[in-house]
């Protein structure tokens, strides 16, 4: 596999758009971390929508130069949209659009963004099987749960120029590198057994192939990690940002970890040990982490935990 050698920036900004959780009055702003202001003339008038899903800005600066990637869109049509326009997001700035993986809850949002984003022609980055139809998850013979997705004509009909990939690549002017698909090599991380998907009238085990994260190079400091759902494992997608960038220090792992309910939370203590060995300053469990599984991870790191919401943004440098 071909190195990617990424730009080293001097500052990441993160700006959550959509988060499953919300609360106003945290009081917790400090250099790294900025909440989402409800004050508005003097009064409190803003809130901001939690949802089962995940969308996040993500600005990488370096000198005079920056560039701005819109990861994910939310689940639903309004929640992200809202969330942009309540935290006066500057959707003019966004460059370029990447998936994380097919699942509604991060792309659910992306006909509404994607119309709210006046320039058009920008790349959407994502993995071919995103837009594998018909995906569901099988409960038995008789009880079947439909993920509703988009097609590539829904990206065409944006006016977006879509790039397939299953490959590494750099985006934004080689700030940010797109994982593509990552191999699943841990012992532990075997994804979701119940997920299928129809070809041709035949099903098929999906597998979530698709399943991707995005990584910046942090100036003295290493990568910033920022995944999805971690469908490949989050422990397998740091390993192989790593081996992808051969850059071994880990500043920043964040995104959803997938641990949530009886069939993960039995390797939360696995998984949380081998980020502990991976050592990153920082862990921010987000979207479908799971409430147990991020309640032992603050425990277990501690001052280096960062609690995730709708309209937080986080900024490295």
């Amino acid at each position: 596999m071909a190195q990617i050698n990424l730009n080293v920036v001097d500052k990441v900004e993160i700006l959550t758009l959509q988060d499953n959780y919300i609360d106003l009055t945290a009081m917790d702003n400090n250099d790294i971390v900025t909440r989402a202001m409800p004050l508005q003339d003097g009064k409190f008038k803003k809130s901001f929508i939690a949802e089962h899903g995940f969308s996040a800005i993500v600005r990488t600066v370096t000198g005079d130069k920056t560039h701005t990637l819109l990861f994910d869109t939310g689940f639903s049509d309004i929640g992200t949209l809202y969330n942009a326009n309540a935290l006066g997001a500057d959707l003019g700035a966004i460059e370029a659009i990447a998936f994380s993986h097919g699942h509604m809850d991060h792309l659910g949002g992306f006909k509404s963004m994607a119309a709210a984003i006046s320039q058009k022609n920008l790349p959407v980055y994502a993995h071919p099987a995103v837009f594998r139809p018909t995906r569901y998850l099988k409960y038995g013979e008789n009880f079947k749960v439909y993920l509703p997705s988009i097609g590539r004509e829904d990206v065409a009909a944006a006016g977006m120029n879509l790039l397939e990939t299953a490959k590494p690549l750099a985006i934004c002017a080689n700030d940010v590198l797109f994982l593509g698909e990552i191999p699943r090599r841990t012992d532990f991380e075997k994804g979701i057994p119940f997920t299928h998907y129809q070809e041709n009238d035949v099903e098929k085990f999906d597998a979530v192939e698709d399943d991707t994260s995005i990584v910046v190079n942090l100036r003295n400091k290493g990568l910033i990690i920022l995944s999805g759902c971690a469908h490949s494992g989050i422990v397998n997608t740091v390993r192989y940002a790593r081996e992808t960038t051969n850059i071994e220090k880990v500043h920043v792992i964040m995104g959803g970890f997938h641990l949530g309910g009886p069939l993960f939370e039995p390797i939360i203590g696995r998984t949380t040990e081998e980020l502990q060995k991976i050592n990153p300053a920082y862990i921010i469990p987000t979207h479908c982490t799971g409430r147990k599984a991020v309640a032992f991870m603050e425990t277990t790191f501690k001052e280096r935990f960062i609690l995730n919401m709708a309209g937080t943004k986080l900024t490295f440098a």
